[in-house]
């Protein structure tokens, strides 16, 4: 038995990166998967690899998460294509780095509407379907919600993903009343196309990151999409408000040279 067999999830981001390998282990869990990015094309060739691989995905319009007609719209397309929906995983988001001293705030809003404001606005519309199916949320918040760092210029991005963070705890009291649980995954340095093309790449101080963390390696899209897997399953049936770090144990040996 496939551990989300018939369960209807919905997924942001699903064009690429984390979002693109948990829509696919979704799937392969035996989830419906509706995704959605602004990466159209992108988010229907995830929806095609699904169905060459034998699962059912559907991808509406292009998702914007920071626009609650968009998101509102791709929320009730999913539930009208499969009468409901049991999971939403929160991923889809766009972060901006800089000093403090010299980010801009447009820079700042753009980021915590991205990565946080969209959180809500998603959860607040698949809500009343939560509800009714008892369903459960998966956030996608990250180790930069918990610690500081010397060499990554990122408040914006810390603050919002510490709001993620605290965000799920708080939808994880207000939905025990429905049978909701609500949980976290927050990774550590994945390798994907967006970090290769900052953190990741060669003029970054953050580009030997894998041989400082325990398990000699950065984190894979995978790694993560395992780890909502496991918390969108009925194995996690008594977890709720949790915050479950995918980071190779790199934020145990904190502060290191690089953080």
């Amino acid at each position: 038995m496939r551990r989300l067999e018939g369960k209807i999830a919905l997924i942001s981001g699903t064009a690429r990166g984390i979002g693109k390998a948990a829509a696919l282990r979704f799937a392969a869990e035996g989830a419906l998967v509706v995704g959605g990015d602004l990466l159209h094309e992108e988010a229907l060739e995830t929806q095609r690899q699904i169905g060459r691989e034998g699962g059912t995905a559907l991808t509406p319009g292009p998702l914007d998460v920071t626009r609650p007609e968009s998101v509102e719209a791709w929320v009730t397309e999913a539930a009208e294509a499969f009468g409901g929906i049991d999971i939403v995983l929160t991923n889809a988001g766009t972060v901006r780095f800089g000093p403090l001293a010299e980010q801009s705030y447009a820079d700042y809003r753009t980021t915590v509407q991205s990565e946080l404001d969209s959180v809500w606005l998603t959860v607040r519309a698949a809500w009343p379907h939560l509800t009714r199916s008892r369903g459960c949320v998966v956030t996608v918040g990250s180790t930069a919600g918990l610690t500081g760092s010397v060499s990554n210029h990122r408040t914006a991005h810390s603050a919002a993903k510490g709001g993620v963070i605290a965000l799920t705890r708080q939808l994880a009291a207000e939905g025990a009343a429905h049978g909701i649980r609500a949980n976290c995954v927050s990774p550590g340095l994945i390798n994907t196309e967006g970090s290769r093309g900052n953190l990741l790449a060669d003029t970054h101080p953050l580009r030997d990151t894998a041989r400082h963390v325990p398990l000699g390696r950065l984190g894979l899209p995978q790694d993560i999409a395992a780890a909502a897997v496991f918390l969108a399953s009925t194995e996690a049936a008594y977890i709720s408000a949790a915050n479950l770090v995918v980071d190779g144990g790199w934020s145990a040996v904190l502060p290191g040279p690089l953080t």
